[in-house]
Parts: structure tokens; sequence; C-alpha cells
């Protein structure tokens, strides 16, 4: 039964409570707006397993578990219970409240405090609604599965950065053999100095050493050389350098000691590079065995031909100016044979194109007999002894007179003559051979042609070359393919312009232009008189201070502002000293050109252009194995 004292109680009590629960729920709701409260609703409704389509901020990685790291520092998986997930929900929340006070200007640092501070929170009993023990029990089986996992990836990423270590750092094929000689030269040091010197037991030791790892690396190029025991000498010659390392502590007498072996290295490099230009020199000078037994073989058979049997056919042509003209001085009977033969297998009409040859006394002979016995199909062939140029005398020539004279002998071929050129290359035979000087006299020993395409012998034709013919050379007297690409061939680089009759007739950057292949106008040459014009010049250069021996300077001289620039498709040069001539220029060219000492029929010339040469050579031809020429 309800008494008085009850209703006064009830009334005291709703009297109190009552503006509790007023300005409890004003507070509230002015704290969290409507629409603050219903994305906290939305945000707490979320769970993490529910649906496998849900946006992430952050690109997720496939792996066997799928980890993820949630809001509050902490890594979960796949394998959380309900509860778990209410927790964390919950703690999102929390996380979301709190740092709705915070302005919209906040910084990494104050989100990572949250971040914390919301961590923190996730201990404490009243956030999770599963008992003590089954949360502990789950958060322990979390983190060993976290572990677990973070160590296979772990392990995965250190192989997949060891393997990207060797893919980036790939040992180099010798990397032990240099090792190995570094030893050597730091053993050599350590045995020459006074301090190691003092030391009997130490200097027998490393000796033992250098001798084992010299003995290993003799004939060893590369790694795979090596024997199998090479690595524990070189563990052994490192123990006995770091021996050597104590007993001489002076840095100061290892860099002197360095100094005097690097200054001796440099002066044997100095010696063997002379020596090396010298025997290549040498080499290029000399007559290879069977190119000297070559031209005796076919001598000895030309003269026991009768007489009706040493005559070319198709003598009748030699004149005709219908037809496609070549001059071509050589004394070398096979380099003589491919330039032929390379030119008639690219032509399209052999039967026009007609080939003067001129060579010394020594190999007319042999140069008539080869062309004899192997004719170049309907091509026509002329072999002229030079000796029946009766015109051409010291007393016509300047250049003749200058070649036999003895100060000219003297200064390019007495090796301790005071006046003697110390550059090697003028040192060739070919400078003091007229038939190298024959280029300046194609009008008269040509009277009757009108053009003229003049062949080196060291060049091989891979097309038709008839289309020269055609090239206007607009009043001009030679046709040729310049060589200005670089630097060094150009008018500075073959003449003396210290000379006042040099710089003031001719620019040193001008552009300089190549023998071996030239289309000459011998009626244009007769009508300019450009054979007095090298003459002039010639007898000028007696003292030889315009220029020095050779046939381009002169020419540059002679057919100054008289040459008309070729295609350089037509000609291309370096083959006898470029091993870098650009391959796609070498299959384009008309004619290939093998300037230089690396002669194709030598041993010396560039074995990867030796094939470009060789395949228009009969080397099964009966001369050539008698001579044991091969390729």
């Amino acid at each position: 039964m309800v008494t008085f004292r009850d209703v006064v109680l009830f009334f005291l009590l709703l009297t109190v409570a009552a503006p509790i629960l007023l300005y409890t729920d004003s507070y509230t709701s002015a704290k969290t707006p409507f629409s603050k409260r219903e994305f906290l609703e939305d945000v707490t409704a979320l769970t993490f397993n529910s649906n496998e389509n849900r946006l992430n901020l952050l690109h997720r990685e496939e792996s066997p578990v799928d980890v993820r790291r949630g809001v509050v520092g902490v890594v979960y998986s796949k394998l959380d219970s309900d509860s778990s997930l209410k927790a964390r929900d919950q703690v999102s929340a929390r996380v979301l409240k709190a740092t709705d006070d915070e302005t919209q200007s906040q910084t990494d640092d104050h989100i990572k405090q949250v971040t914390d501070a919301a961590a923190s929170e996730i201990d404490k009993p009243n956030v999770m609604h599963a008992s003590d023990g089954n949360a502990h029990n789950r958060e322990r089986m979390h983190v060993q599965l976290t572990q677990k996992t973070s160590g296979k990836v772990d392990e995965q990423e250190t192989k997949g950065s060891g393997a990207e270590k060797e893919s980036g750092n790939v040992r180099m094929p010798d990397a032990q053999v240099r090792h190995l000689k570094d030893q050597l030269i730091r053993a050599k040091v350590y045995l020459s100095l006074p301090a190691a010197k003092a030391n009997a037991h130490f200097v027998r030791e490393l000796r033992l050493r250098i001798k084992e790892v010299q003995r290993l690396v003799v004939d060893a190029s590369k790694d795979s050389d090596l024997p199998k025991n090479s690595m524990e000498k070189l563990k052994a010659m490192e123990q006995t350098l770091a021996k050597g390392k104590e007993i001489q502590d002076d840095c100061s007498t290892v860099v002197k000691k360095l100094r005097a072996m690097l200054h001796s290295a440099e002066e044997q490099l100095r010696v063997h590079k002379k020596q090396a230009m010298f025997l290549t020199q040498l080499t290029a000078k000399t007559i290879p065995k069977g190119l000297h037994c070559l031209p005796l073989r076919l001598t000895t058979d030309y003269y026991a031909l009768n007489s009706s049997e040493q005559q070319f056919p198709n003598q009748e042509k030699l004149e005709d100016n219908q037809l496609y003209h070549y001059a071509l001085f050589s004394d070398n009977v096979l380099a003589t044979s491919v330039v032929v033969n390379s030119t008639i297998t690219n032509a399209k009409h052999p039967s026009k194109h007609v080939f003067h040859i001129v060579t010394d006394r020594l190999n007319y002979a042999a140069m008539r007999m080869w062309f004899l016995d192997n004719p170049p199909g309907k091509a026509t062939i002329q072999v002229q002894n030079i000796e029946e140029f009766t015109w051409l005398n010291s007393s016509y020539s300047p250049v003749l007179k200058q070649l036999s004279s003895r100060s000219m002998i003297d200064y390019y071929f007495r090796a301790h003559h005071a006046n003697s050129d110390t550059n090697l290359k003028f040192r060739n035979p070919k400078y003091l051979s007229i038939l190298n000087h024959l280029r300046f006299y194609l009008p008269e020993i040509f009277p009757k042609l009108s053009k003229v395409l003049f062949l080196d012998d060291d060049i091989v034709v891979q097309k038709d070359l008839s289309g020269l013919w055609s090239v206007d050379l607009k009043g001009n007297v030679n046709g040729a393919v310049e060589t200005c690409g670089e630097s060094f061939h150009r008018f500075d680089r073959y003449l003396n312009f210290s000379n006042p009759l040099i710089s003031k007739n001719f620019d040193p950057r001008a552009c300089g232009w190549a023998y071996g292949m030239n289309v000459f106008d011998l009626d244009e040459w007769k009508r300019q008189n450009i054979t007095e014009v090298y003459h002039r010049w010639q007898n000028l250069n007696q003292d030889r201070d315009l220029w020095k021996l050779g046939t381009l300077p002169p020419g540059l001289i002679t057919f100054w502002k008289r040459t008309y620039p070729l295609d350089r498709k037509w000609h291309v040069l370096g083959l006898g000293y470029n091993p870098s001539v650009n391959q796609r220029d070498i299959e384009r060219a008309a004619v290939v050109h093998y300037n230089g000492n690396l002669k194709p029929w030598l041993e010396i010339g560039i074995p990867k252009y030796r094939g470009l040469w060789s395949k228009h050579v009969d080397y099964q031809h009966v001369y050539l194995r008698e001579c044991n020429i091969n390729p």
C-alpha cells in the first residue's frame, strides 16, 4: 500500500533526476548532429569480413592468408570470430568519435596520437563483449599467425632482394683471375720493402705463394680456366698479405713503390707499342711467301708459251669510248685478280668492260700469264709494262727525278740518318714506286680515251659500276667520295699550313677526298692542263716542306676546286685499319676499300672483313695450291 512517504520520495527523486536527464540529452544533441550520428551508426554497422568487394584505400596484396592492418595498428586475419569483429567495430567508432573533435588541419602526428590512444583502448576489458580468457587466447593466436605470415613474407623478400642483387651486380667471368693478379702485384710490393725483407720466414712464405698464384694464372684468361683449388690458393695468399701488412705499416713507402712500378709498366707499354707498330709496318711491306711464289711460277709458265699464245683477245676494244674503261696500276697479281673478278661478277654487261693494267717489269709476265690462264669472261684485258713508257723519264717527271735521288732515299730509308723521318709509315716501298704516281699521267697513258675509272688494287667491287660513266662532273676533272666526316680527313691533316705557299692558296678546313675509286674526265684534264699543275707543285716541294711522300697530298693540291663529290655509297673506306666500319654502309657500298696496313691478303688483316675479299679467290686453283696460298 502506497504511503504518503513513498509519494514524497518519488517526487523528490523526480525533481533531482529530471534536470540531470534533460541536461545530458540536450548536451548530447548539441554535441552530435543528426548527420554525424547517422554516419557513426553506418560506420559501426560495417563488418570486415561480410563483403569481399568493399573499398580499400591501399592496394591489397594477395597471399595464402588474407592479412589486413586495422585502423588501430593491430594485424587481423580472416580467422577472427564474430565477437572480435564487433569489438573492432566499436573501436573504429570510438576512433571516429575521438577524431571528430579535431580540426580539419590536423597532421599525421595528430592522427598517430589518436591511433595510439585507440590501440590502448583495445586492452581494456569493457571493450570486448566476449570473455577475457577467450579474448586473450584469440589475440595470442592472431599474433602467432601474424608472426608466421610475416616470417614467410620476409623470407620471400630476402630471397627476392638477393636475386635482384645478383642480377644487378653480374659477376665478371674473369673476376677471380683479376683478383689473383692484383694479389701478385701486392705481393711483389711487399717483397721489395725493407721491413718485409728483414723477416726471412715471411719472405719464404710470400715467394711460395707467388709461385703458386703464378702457376694458376699463367694460362688463365677467365675463371673457368682456373683449377678447383684456386680459391684455396687465393685465401692462402690473402692471409700471407695480411701478415705483410702487419709487418709494413708505413703507407708512404708502399705508395712510393707502387708509383715506381706504375712508371715501369707505362714505360714497358710504350716500348711494346712502338715494337708492335714497327712489326705491323714491316709486315705490311713484306711480301708473304705464297705471293712471292705465285709470280715466279706464272713467269716460268708464261715464257714457255709461244708468241701467239701470249696475246689477249678483243684488243680492238682498247680505245672504244663507248665502253667502260678501268685503269689499274699494281704489282700484286692476286690482288689485281680480285679487283677484276669482283667487277665482272657484279657487272650487268661484262662484255662492255675493259681493264687496263699497268705493272712493273718483274711482274709483267706473271700478270699476263694469270689473265691468259684465267680470262675474265667476256671482258677485255690489257697488261702493260711501265718500262715501255719511254716518255716517262726524270727529265719529264719531277717526281721520278726526286724518287731516284740519293737524298730522298736517305731521308726515308736510313734508320740512323740525321735527317731520317721517324714516321715508320713513310718507310714503305710504295712511296718510292713510280706505279703509285702513274695516276697523275692518265692522259699520257690513255691518249685516246675520254673517261677512265681509276681503281686501287686493295678494293672489292660489290655492285655494277657502269652508272659512274653517266655522272655529270659539272666541268670538274675528278669525281671522288669526300672523307671529311672525321676531323683528320681535312686539308690541314696532309699539308703544311705553316708554309706561306700552302696557307695562301688552300683552306685548312677544306674537305679531303679519297683515292681508290675515282672517275677522271680526261678531256677536261687536258683542257685544264692538270699534269702541268702537278709538275709545278712537285718542283716546289723538292725540299719536302709542303708535304711528305705519298699521292694524296699532291692530289688534293692538283685537283683543288676541280673535284666533284660523289655519293658516299659508291666508295666506303677503312677496312684496312678500322674494325668498326658500319656494317650497313659496307653492305650498301658499291666499292669497299682496304686502305691501311691490314690488307686482306696478309695474316694481320681484319678477320671480319677478309671474307668480302677471299670469296673472289679460287683457292683450289693449281697455282694457289702449289704456292700454299690458303684462305
